[in-house]
């Protein structure tokens, strides 16, 4: 984590700007002929919707602004839009303030952690939440509550459109926000990009387009674009009438970028609960926190210049490092001879250490170096003792390109926070677990319930991979020997579910071809999007 002195002032602010075609849309979908509006802009920065509204020749009855930073009001009021305020104002403190309501709420609000918070927006940001009766976050984004805030302000009928960035599909600190807009909300469109819209920080944003008025219907639509240029041809009248239902138990959004026959599927299995989580069959945790891997985690050589043999354990820490389902001490060794980061530092107390001269040297090389003065080892007693220090059954890679993969631990291989750590239960076969884990479903639920990165990347934390769907099944474990050995040999995963499939969906659970290719479908259409983001 940067500490607050060493981030930019746009990160500090949140402030990356809106592009103009994504403005013009937003405010050509949310005005759609309506010639009364009274608008908020609750981050307006340097006026770019603003302008919109003035290039747009829209009517309106008034447009109020909010900007926090005072050098950007300045900008926002050189516009001299018509019948317009820009504030310069903190919007919590506005929202709390405020008794007027509005029909039109749009921006493009701060992504700001709450860390990065003064201690007075924190406050403002909490009740708002509390207004809203919602419970507060503190891994919450700013982003999140100018949205909640928003939708408090609006008339009993009226509109939010804003850009917001994709995490709001799926990470768990934004679930709380998805509950209440699926149910504050008649009406919810999120248009999706192909390509970055802010390639210089890799960050996927959505457009969120929700609408109030008053029906009983809670419905939702997911639509997706190449880029923010293609937003100029999109007819709006495709976003009146979303098809899909709301479903109020799923904790996260990436099930809209499917169709309803595949949304039906997901939510039949859910539902009926046929097929266990893995989280039934074993214990997932993060790996080992060394506070500095550079320091702690070294090749063959720096063992060997420095004499750590005594202290150096048997380590994996990158996706790379593991050709298959299967790590054993031979994948081990051939990791050590191409000098791969293959040995974890295990340090005692430096009373303990006596005669080992070249572990007193490394030490007092890392206290040069100040890695002492990192957080993590600032807070230890002592700072070169690793906590947490234990060995697991299996491994699940953190941060995924093609596909996650669950590993077999055989090598005993202590791992780092770069790979999750995943301790079988007492009667769990761990050859079956892990062949059950190969197959379209499961691999399916990992996209969806994992979160994608802007460079196509997919990350999975502990509780998420405790909620993959697992068909466990004890003759599952026959099959790991080919899994090996097709992943060894690089075969496509295509090729490797049609054998894995055919057991362990069909032969075991009794799926249909029909099911099968439903399945199947959600993978690779998951997949194929994440993936075309790293393109």
């Amino acid at each position: 984590m940067k500490l607050i002195n060493t981030v930019s002032k746009e990160k500090l602010r949140g402030g990356f700007y809106t592009p103009e075609p994504i403005a013009a849309f937003i405010l050509r979908w949310a005005f759609n002929g309506n010639k009364e509006l009274d608008i908020l802009e609750p981050s307006c920065g340097d006026g770019v919707f603003l302008e919109e509204i003035k290039n747009g020749g829209y009517e309106y009855n008034s447009v109020t602004a909010i900007e926090y930073d005072i050098v950007e009001a300045k900008k926002a009021r050189k516009v001299q839009l018509d019948k317009s305020k820009v504030v310069h104002s903190d919007f919590h403190k506005f929202c709390l303030k405020t008794k007027k309501k509005f029909d039109l709420i749009v921006g493009n609000p701060p992504y700001i952690r709450y860390q990065y918070f003064e201690k007075e927006q924190q406050e403002y940001a909490n009740e708002i939440f509390n207004k809203a009766e919602l419970k507060y976050n503190k891994l919450t984004n700013a982003w999140v509550s100018f949205v909640v805030g928003s939708s408090l302000l609006l008339k009993e009928e009226g509109k939010i459109g804003f850009v917001l960035p994709a995490e709001i599909l799926q990470v768990s600190y934004a679930q709380t926000l998805r509950e209440f807009l699926a149910k504050f909300y008649n009406k919810i469109n999120i248009v999706s990009f192909e390509k970055l819209v802010f390639p210089d920080i890799q960050q996927e944003v959505v457009l969120l387009l929700c609408e109030k008025n008053k029906s009983e219907k809670h419905l939702i639509e997911h639509l997706e674009l190449r880029d923010a240029n293609a937003l100029e041809n999109l007819d709006v009248t495709r976003l009146k009438s979303p098809k899909k239902k709301i479903d109020f138990k799923s904790n996260k959004w990436t099930f809209y970028f499917l169709n309803q026959k595949e949304i039906n599927f997901l939510e039949r299995l859910q539902n009926e609960k046929i097929i266990p989580k893995l989280g039934e069959f074993a214990k997932v945790e993060v790996g080992i926190t060394t506070g500095a891997n550079p320091f702690f985690t070294v090749p063959l050589s720096t063992v060997e210049k420095y004499n750590l043999k005594k202290y150096a354990k048997p380590m994996v820490g990158r996706s790379v490092q593991v050709s298959s389902v299967i790590f054993n001490k031979r994948d081990w060794n051939k990791n050590q001879k191409t000098e791969a980061r293959s040995h974890l530092l295990t340090f005692p107390k430096m009373s303990e250490l006596n005669g080992s001269i070249g572990a007193r040297n490394y030490i007092a090389l890392g206290e040069e170096e100040k890695i002492n003065e990192g957080y993590k080892c600032r807070i230890r007693d002592e700072w070169q003792i690793i906590p947490s220090l234990r060995i697991s059954d299996a491994l699940f890679i953190r941060r995924n390109n093609l596909y996650p993969r669950l590993i077999i631990n055989k090598a005993k291989a202590y791992t780092t926070d770069t790979m999750h750590r995943v301790s079988v239960k007492s009667d769990v076969d761990i050859e079956a677990l892990t062949a059950s884990y190969y197959n379209s479903l499961s691999l399916a639920f990992a996209e969806i319930c994992g979160r994608s990165h802007g460079g196509g990347v997919l990350e999975l934390m502990p509780n998420e991979v405790e909620n993959i769907l697992l068909p466990y099944n004890l003759n599952n474990a026959s099959l790991l020997p080919d899994i090996d050995k097709m992943i060894r040999d690089k075969k496509d995963i295509s090729e490797i579910l049609k054998l894995t499939n055919k057991r362990i969906l069909k032969e075991n659970l009794g799926f249909s071809d029909e099911d099968i290719e439903i399945a199947d479908s959600i993978r690779k259409k998951l997949s194929r999007r994440r993936l075309n983001r790293g393109k």
